[in-house]
């Protein structure tokens, strides 16, 4: 196990309602107290939402420099978006502030609208998230009713599917690059329907070319290679 301690890179299947500190952390203390360590270099490159689950990706020793790089690459996103009603948070984090009619959606509505999300976009992040707004975080504002401005971000979605999956939901696929809200891009394809909508459920597939379906629960992977002697095989 000398390479987990000295440095590689694991693929992680985030649970849903784990943080990915949680998930990190989970792996850390398992390493430290396994191989008596009073300290140990783990640190995740791209956080995911409690209410997401999917992969992330864990350095660990001298891995941890390749972060910055991971983080850039494009990623690949599937889940449901609910239309009829937006939240303030834009996905479940929130309850429903508002709802509208969904009457007038069509399969052809639908298709001219996603059009219009494929390409170079500018989008404003949701005032639930953790970007730094003089020294605090966003939604540490949202929760005590400050208004605050967000200056809109340059992103590219390189493609983009919409299906109907009930009356009131939409699935998707989204493959985009660094430093997209998928809770921001459900709530702007809500708003160019003209029926509001909000994330429902989210999972990240892929970052790079590196899936989720290489990916092991914190759970198991604590159970397999940290608790054995069993050779990592979902390193990069």
């Amino acid at each position: 196990m000398e390479s987990i301690i000295q440095g590689t890179t694991i693929l992680i299947d985030k649970p849903l309602h784990w943080s990915s500190f949680q998930a990190v952390n989970k792996l850390k203390w398992a390493i430290m107290k396994r191989y008596h360590l009073k300290k140990f270099k783990i640190g995740h490159a791209g956080t995911l939402d409690p209410l997401a689950t999917g992969l992330l990706i864990l350095c660990t020793g001298k891995h941890t420099k390749q972060i910055p790089f991971i983080q850039d690459a494009p990623k690949t996103y599937t889940g449901t978006i609910t239309l009829g009603a937006t939240t303030p948070s834009y996905d479940l984090e929130t309850k429903i502030n508002a709802t509208f009619p969904t009457t007038h959606i069509t399969p052809e509505l639908i298709e001219e609208i996603r059009l219009q999300f494929i390409g170079e976009l500018t989008q404003a992040p949701p005032l639930f998230s953790a970007i730094k707004k003089d020294g605090k975080r966003l939604y540490e504002l949202a929760r005590k009713g400050e208004i605050t401005e967000i200056s809109p971000r340059n992103i590219t979605i390189h493609s983009l599917n919409l299906v109907p999956y009930t009356e009131k939901e939409l699935s998707f696929e989204v493959h985009c690059s660094k430093g997209t809200y998928i809770r921001s891009l459900a709530h702007d394809i809500g708003k160019a329907l003209g029926s509001g909508a909000y994330l429902s459920s989210l999972r990240r597939t892929h970052i790079g070319v590196h899936s989720v379906e290489n990916a092991l629960s914190p759970d198991t992977f604590v159970q397999l290679f940290i608790n054995t002697e069993n050779e990592i095989n979902t390193t990069i």
